[in-house]
């Protein structure tokens, strides 16, 4: 269901309640001021020809009532249908109006009371005066058919009024949700070569968090999209290289023979290795951008990472470590798996610039609710102007060995886990500070 279709459900459903409560209200009380009025004026009719007796004769009172409207009329209008009679105490009838019943009213007492006469229903106002008994009578018929006419003369405009605003309700919905079906279509038009963001300004005050997520939304698949171009085309010139070696290997293998053949086939296995440590550098960091799930339930202390890391990397008996006390008090919030590549690919991005020989030194410690991994090298660091660049894929600083992508795996998994990577000159060389959060 639309928008627009809920809320013309709510909202209308509510003004059309809303209404017929109020008009229900209001014709009950028009109702009862009808009757009450009628009433009134069989009273009044009642005291007006007390007054006519007490100034004429009894056979003047019929000529008296005759020339005051109190004649019955075919038309539907305040005297319609009233009747008057006077009678004795006795109940003897001296005078009576023309439409009145043959049968004596008023015989219930003074005062409203409703009785029937001649097969008639009457509403009564009976008063005592002078020794006479003076009665002024309404047909109940024709009391309904005025409040009828009176409430239908209410009723239509109160009727005309709820369809009218109902489709008024229907128009300014549609006016109002107007901002979202341009936003709608807006995005509509947005694909992978048009990924500009909306424009906010145009839209309502409601609906710009709205837009300002979109756009951020927009901002992330362009940039996502963009590095993606990147990586496809960096990753195709630099599987080339190792390809392109291993074939000529090959080949030289197979046009000759001896020693200059079984270097051939080393020097191609060692392309084949590289190709396959690219390759895998390559899934980890595409399962790392995608967010894929590493966790296996498994909580490591920092301790356990460093072991596990040095396992896997090549001169780890040269990696001088330094484990502050409180570093095994938490375990890492981050999933082993992935906390051991980022620390291996930190060591062994240390190693292989550090001097055969001498110490790679890696130091733990916590601050707050992080862990510090700092690895120091002995390679002489990196141009200030190109420390922004070691993190990029494929950058080597011009030099042979490694896939470039080892540092850009370790941001990648910092990113996703909220911690940071910190890469500054020394005196001795190149420094890096990973910080992972810890279990709370």
């Amino acid at each position: 269901m639309s928008i627009r279709r809920g809320l013309m459900y709510r909202l209308g459903g509510s003004f059309l309640v809303l209404w017929l409560v109020s008009a229900a209200w209001m014709f009950s009380d028009l109702q009862k001021n009808i009757d009450r009025t009628l009433d009134e004026r069989l009273a009044a009719s009642a005291k007006l020809v007390v007054s006519m007796l007490g100034a004429s004769s009894l056979s003047a009172v019929d000529d008296g009532m005759r020339s005051s409207g109190l004649l019955p009329d075919e038309d539907v209008n305040l005297t319609a249908g009233m009747a008057c009679q006077v009678s004795s105490l006795k109940g003897e009838i001296l005078v009576r109006s023309h439409n009145s019943p043959s049968e004596r009213i008023g015989r219930m007492g003074e005062g409203y009371h409703t009785q029937v006469a001649d097969g008639v229903e009457w509403r009564t106002f009976t008063l005592e005066a002078d020794g006479v008994r003076i009665s002024t009578a309404d047909r109940i018929e024709q009391r309904a058919r005025l409040k009828y006419a009176i409430l239908e003369a209410a009723a239509v405009p109160v009727l005309v009024a709820l369809i009218g605003g109902l489709v008024v309700l229907w128009i300014c919905v549609g006016k109002g949700l107007g901002p979202l079906a341009r936003m709608s279509r807006a995005l509509l038009s947005r694909n992978a070569e048009h990924l500009d963001p909306l424009n906010v300004d145009e839209l309502p005050v409601e609906l710009r968090p709205l837009a300002a997520s979109q756009n951020e939304l927009l901002l992330r698949l362009s940039r996502a999209i963009e590095r993606e171009r990147r990586f496809t085309g960096d990753a195709a010139h630099e599987l080339r290289s190792p390809l392109t070696a291993i074939k000529t290997h090959i080949q030289v293998a197979r046009l000759t023979d001896g020693d200059v053949s079984r270097v051939a086939l080393g020097k191609a296995e060692k392309g084949a290795d590289r190709l396959h440590c690219i390759l895998e550098q390559l899934l980890l960091l595409a399962r790392v951008e995608g967010r894929l799930s590493f966790d296996d339930g498994v909580q490591a202390f920092p301790s356990e990472i460093i072991m596990q890391a040095l396992e896997d990397s090549e001169r780890s008996n040269i990696v001088k470590i330094k484990l502050h006390q409180d570093a095994d008090r938490y375990p890492l919030a981050v999933p082993s798996a992935l906390a051991t590549a980022a620390l291996r690919n930190l060591i062994d991005n240390a190693l292989r610039h550090t001097a055969p020989g001498t110490e790679v030194g890696l130091s733990v410690s916590v601050e707050g609710s992080m862990v510090l991994f700092c690895v120091q090298d002995k390679g002489g660091g990196i141009p200030e102007l190109q420390l922004n660049d070691v993190t990029r894929r494929f950058w080597h600083q011009g030099r042979a060995g490694g896939t470039g992508l080892g540092l850009a795996i370790v941001e990648a998994i910092v990113a996703r886990f909220n911690g940071e990577l910190k890469l500054r000159n020394s005196a001795e060389g190149l420094e890096a500070v990973m910080s992972l959060p810890l279990v709370p």
